[in-house]
C-alpha cells in the first residue's frame, strides 16, 4: 500500500516534537526556576543575565500581594522563561546556593574549632601548625580568656571571649577554604 507524502511528514514532525506531557514538564521546570529567581535578592539578580522583561516580571511579583494574583504572575514568568536560555540562570542559582552552603560548612568548621580549641590544649598546638601566619599570643589568649569563660557558672558567664575566639579562627578558615 503506497504511502501518501503528506502523511509521512507528519509522522515524522511527531517523532521530533516533545510530547504534551514532556512539554508540561519542561514548562513547570522552567516555572520552578522563575519561583527560585524570585527568591533571590535583588543584588543577586543584577547580577544574572536576565532579560529586562523577565527581570520586571520578577519584581511585579514579588510586588503581587494576593495569592491568586502571584500564581498568575508566576505563570508570566514561566511563559517568559520559555523564551530565555536556562542554562546560565540555573548556574547562577547554583552558584548562590552553593555559596550558602560553604559559607555554612565554614561557620560549621570555625565552631568546631573553637571548642577544641577551648578543650584540648593540642588543638592549639594544631591550629598554629596548619596557620603558621596566626597571631600566636592573641589566640593563646583568647583561649585562656575563653576557658575561664567556661569555668564560671552559668549565670556569670559573659561569652565575650567565646564570640571573639570564634571571629579569630573564622577569617583563617575563610582564607583557607578559597
Amino acid at each position: 500500500m503506497p504511502s501518501h507524502p503528506a502523511i509521512e511528514t507528519a509522522d515524522d514532525d511527531r517523532a521530533e516534537a516533545p510530547s504534551k506531557t514532556r512539554a508540561k514538564q519542561h514548562s513547570q521546570a522552567l516555572q520552578k526556576l522563575g519561583l527560585a529567581l524570585c527568591g533571590l535578592p535583588a543584588t543577586r539578580l543584577d547580577a544574572m543575565p536576565l532579560p529586562p522583561q523577565l527581570r520586571e516580571a520578577i519584581d511585579e511579583y514579588r510586588r503581587t500581594r494576593t495569592h491568586e494574583g502571584r500564581r498568575r504572575q508566576l505563570q508570566y514568568v514561566g511563559k517568559l522563561m520559555r523564551s530565555v536560555d536556562d542554562a546560565p540562570l540555573r548556574e547562577a542559582l547554583a552558584e548562590v546556593e552553593l555559596g550558602s552552603a560553604r559559607d555554612t560548612l565554614l561557620l560549621h568548621q570555625a565552631e568546631a574549632w573553637r571548642d577544641r580549641l577551648i578543650a584540648d590544649d593540642d588543638a592549639l598546638t594544631r591550629w598554629l601548625h596548619t596557620h603558621p601566619d596566626c597571631d600566636a599570643q592573641r589566640l593563646r589568649s583568647l583561649v585562656r580568656a575563653a576557658r575561664r569563660e567556661a569555668a564560671l557558672p552559668p549565670q556569670r558567664r559573659n561569652l565575650r571571649s567565646y564570640r571573639e575566639l570564634f571571629q579569630a579562627i573564622r577569617p583563617a578558615l575563610a582564607e583557607e577554604a578559597t
